[in-house]
């Protein structure tokens, strides 16, 4: 049995590995590659091999960097399974069609622009797939529960553990040929608001793990709230200026309504009026309600709280383009959460253009700033960025809510690893930029003592037994 590193191999983004031998292949994952010059080639030419002989795929959760190639391995003649939790399902119905359109938006933006520059053009600017060819897709999507074993293939027994990432995410165990291999996906952070811890596992003959904050610990939860609160002290009373959160529609929206909601309600902010500009992330935050029996007991409480006090936190979903464009003569006490969280793509990106120039507003960075991003730029002390082919000068100030990451730090990876038995005989680390996985690879061997552990490159292949 052997595994190819297909992505989040030496990076973070673009997950995707393909399992094969004895018999069988399939795919865990088939995440999109995100940010970087190279991004677009990348996710163009991914897949190099003939998906037609897949007998089916796993997916840990709905993330676009493990979720949004989807549509291309259909595209390329894909015909089967793609097993995941319901949740997950129910996301990537919002996802991927939200996804194929910001791919239909961006290839149009290409080809006027090109137009306006009177570009050379060679060929026209394709987008990576369309939203017909994302609801085709859909098609293959086969829901699982947690915690029930499937067999996706005679010789193949799967079950999917709760991951405590965002909701849907699973940790993915297989048994094939009287082994055991497993998939972390990618680890919350125990102890955190909203969803519930990562499941503990026991045993494992191979292990891939992400490493995404393999190389730091997370500020305590009390630090990054008494942050929030001074940074919106500071910006809406004192300077009286707008803030704006670039927040992933899916988890961290949902996770800020909640902390938000909680420092009202304990006095700690004055009662607010949130704007969430994002039309997924009211959709997934439907999805998240829907879905109640899979949050931790506080949330559920606090979901209660502020039904009945309305007017404590006033949470505004934005309904449409205009009532979005509004929001730009609004000059002063707006707090707007809006995605992409990592500043690439959607509405943000409006509200930074107007808001950056300003320094009585602030930006609060919430998650994961992959390299290459119009977020991680900001977040690197950029003095100006590029958005919408304009240079606009960053005079807002930027803080990093680091706090509040839906991933597992250093400490929580190791102490998620701390509940196996024994050492796996091979462990891959993954999902994690070159510096983090080096450092949490090596805090595996020396603190853990674990042999056999290894960073796979790009496109690498190894032998699993």
């Amino acid at each position: 049995m052997n595994i190819q590193f297909f992505g989040a191999a030496g990076e973070v983004t673009g997950s995707c590995y393909l399992v094969s031998g004895g018999g069988v292949a399939f795919l865990v994952d088939c995440g999109m590659f995100q940010g970087g010059s190279d991004a677009r080639q990348k996710n163009l030419h991914a897949l190099p091999f003939d998906v037609r002989r897949l007998d089916f795929v796993l997916l840990t959760h709905a993330h676009i960097d493990h979720s949004g190639l989807l549509p291309r391995l259909t595209m390329l003649g894909y015909k089967g399974p793609v097993y995941t939790t319901a949740a997950t399902v129910d996301l990537l119905r919002v996802m991927l069609l939200d996804s194929a359109h910001i791919q239909e938006k961006d290839a149009e933006w290409e080809l006027r622009h090109r137009h306006r520059r009177r570009a050379s053009l060679r060929g026209s600017p394709q987008p990576l797939y369309s939203v017909t060819q994302a609801m085709e897709s859909l098609k293959c999507l086969r829901a699982v529960s947690y915690d029930e074993p499937f067999s996706p293939h005679p010789d193949v027994q799967v079950r999917f553990l709760d991951a405590g990432h965002i909701l849907g995410s699973a940790i993915v165990e297989i048994r094939a040929g009287g082994r055991r291999l497993v998939f972390s996906g990618d680890l919350g952070q125990p102890g955190r608001p909203v969803i519930n811890d990562p499941t503990p596992v026991r045993e494992a003959d191979v292990l891939v793990v992400e490493s995404t904050y393999g190389n730091r610990l997370h500020r305590p939860l009390a630090e990054t709230e008494a942050e929030l609160v001074e940074a919106f002290r500071r910006t809406l009373r004192e300077k009286r200026g707008n803030i704006v959160i670039p927040a992933f529609a899916v988890g961290r929206t949902q996770e800020l309504i909640y902390v938000l909601a909680r420092l009202v309600r304990d006095g700690r902010l004055a009662p607010l009026r949130v704007h969430v500009d994002s039309p997924m992330a009211k959709a997934v935050t439907q999805i998240t309600l829907h879905h109640a029996g899979l949050l931790d007991d506080e949330t559920r409480e606090l979901i209660d709280w502020q039904r009945r006090h309305p007017h404590q936190l006033d949470v505004h979903f934005v309904a449409d383009v205009m009532e979005s464009m509004a929001l730009n003569d609004v000059r002063e006490g707006a707090v707007i959460l809006s995605a992409s969280g990592m500043c690439e793509a959607g509405r943000v990106k409006y509200h930074l253009r107007n808001n950056l120039p300003r320094p009585e507003c602030a930006v609060l960075i919430t998650g994961f700033q992959a390299a290459g991003t119009l977020g991680r730029r900001l977040v690197d002390g950029a003095r100006s960025v590029r958005i919408f082919n304009q240079q606009v000068p960053v005079r807002a100030s930027i803080h990093t809510i680091g706090g509040l990451s839906a991933h597992a730090d250093q400490a929580a990876l190791l102490g998620w690893l701390g509940h196996f038995r024994k050492p796996p005989a091979r462990t891959f680390v993954v999902h994690g930029e070159s510096a983090a996985a080096s450092a949490f690879a090596d805090a595996i061997r020396d603190r853990l003592g674990w042999p056999g552990v290894e960073i796979p490159a790009y496109r690498s292949e190894a032998c699993l037994w």
